[in-house]
């Protein structure tokens, strides 16, 4: 039977419970599955067999299947077979008369709720990470608006390859979900990480990502950096990338938490199902926090500019004749409002959950807990942002999660947890889980 992650575990351990029993339960994910529309894609690797067995528990669970079998997935089983099983006709042609006038590639990729691809083997994800659409299963990838959930399936040794880790990096950057692969004996008697998820931990991923445990709750997670305009050409800001905010507001959205991500000015392109509010100072990230409240968490991961220019000029500042720059000697900075403290201390529609960060570069931890107790917040997610670790821009990150203690104190009491040097996308969805798992309980 399948079980909930365990938040405490790092995230590269954290795998779905399945017990050994082959028979499989559907314990909290029928409601899930009921009428749930589902685009099934087999391709090919000896995984597809477990395709059958994934299709009996969709059904099973109340779903409607309608399944997609590329000519690598038919080496492996049989159109027959996947049609008597899903009691739908199997779709593998593009250029089909048959098909073409009853149902084509847009309707297939539309008429559906979830898209689901097991096994999806190192040539299937590399196609979807670049946009090829050469046969009907990646045309209609690459035509679908709707959740993608991918179930990885390969030799340990195509899985660690550099262009695989690519790949799978660029399509979870994307909104794509992923569950597996698992280690153990694959096709070639080899053992190793490759094994494609059994059915009931796919299933298990669905409810996740439909149902999942974040369901019904509101997040509001800022992200990216503030410009403080000096005049209408110069401002102060500072070097966030808006990666990580990005991809915990991603994170949040795909365990169904309703997340507004409130973001400065970044190149990082917005997750998927969240609502976007993009704002350039403080005062206006502020604002646009207060107008998305209530909110059951806030994730405050924006590096926001702890001062602003008194005064923004009209007119760009010019050099005088002799080539001197004609600023003031002084630039008269005045400070920012505390997004974070404001609200933590929120006196009506305080999220039950408030998180911030903590970038600094020297006596992280120390500096990191006196944060928490002057913000007034739950947690800090304290990051070593010193120019030699490459934290700004770069696509990993350390942190330190402080949190109040048990007792209630913070400070020195607070309790520390050293997370591993993981990417921004793996910090992100650790992050989302331990939300889930503190907001359940407290329930």
């Amino acid at each position: 039977m399948a079980t909930r992650n365990d938040p405490n575990l790092p995230f590269e351990a954290q795998q779905i419970r399945v017990s050994t029993d082959s028979s499989w339960e559907l314990n909290g994910i029928t409601s899930v599955l009921t009428n749930l529309r589902v685009l099934l894609i087999i391709s090919g690797g000896i995984a597809a067999y477990k395709s059958l067995e994934l299709i009996r528990g969709l059904r099973a669970g109340g779903a409607h299947v309608r399944p997609i079998l590329t000519k690598g997935g038919a080496q492996f089983v049989t159109p027959l077979s996947v049609a008597s099983l899903a009691c739908e006709k199997v779709h593998s042609e593009l250029y089909s008369l048959t098909d073409e006038s009853k149902i084509d590639h847009i309707r297939l990729a539309r008429e559906v709720d979830l898209v689901v691809v097991a096994p999806a083997t190192a040539d299937i994800l590399a196609k979807m990470a670049n946009g090829i659409a050469d046969d009907l299963a990646t045309t209609v990838l690459l035509a679908t608006d709707r959740p993608i959930l991918v179930a990885p399936a390969m030799n340990s040794r195509m899985w660690d390859n550099a262009a695989t880790r690519r790949n799978l990096a660029h399509l979870q950057g994307d909104g794509v979900m992923t569950v597996g692969p698992a280690h153990g004996e694959l096709a070639e008697g080899e053992i190793g990480l490759g094994r494609m998820a059994e059915p009931a931990q796919i299933l298990a991923a669905i409810d996740n990502a439909l149902g999942g445990p974040l369901l019904g709750l509101c997040a509001i997670v800022t992200s990216g950096p503030t410009h403080e305009p000096i005049d209408p050409v110069r401002y102060i800001a500072n070097r966030s990338s808006g990666k990580q905010g990005h991809a915990i507001a991603g994170a949040c959205a795909r365990l169904g938490a309703a997340v507004t991500l409130v973001s400065g000015p970044t190149a990082e392109a917005d997750p998927p199902g969240v609502a976007m509010v993009r704002v350039e100072t403080a005062r206006d990230m502020l604002a646009a926090c207060l107008e998305a409240l209530p909110a059951d968490v806030a994730i405050c991961a924006a590096a926001v500019s702890d001062w602003r220019p008194a005064e923004a000029r009209a007119q760009k500042i010019k050099k005088d004749k002799s080539g001197a720059a004609a600023a003031p000697a002084d630039l008269k900075l005045v400070e920012n409002p505390d997004i974070l403290a404001a609200l933590a201390a929120h006196e009506n529609e305080r999220p039950r959950l408030v998180i911030g960060f903590a970038a600094e570069t020297d006596d992280v931890v120390a500096y990191a807990q006196s944060k928490l107790v002057t913000k007034g917040c739950d947690w800090i997610l304290a990051n070593d942002v010193s120019p030699e670790t490459g934290t700004f821009g770069s696509n990993h990150n350390k942190v330190h999660l402080i949190s109040v203690a048990a007792d209630g104190q913070s400070g020195d009491a607070a309790t520390v947890e050293e997370w591993a040097y993981a990417s921004k996308l793996d910090v992100a969805a650790r992050l989302a889980q331990r939300i889930a798992y503190t907001l359940g309980s407290a329930a």
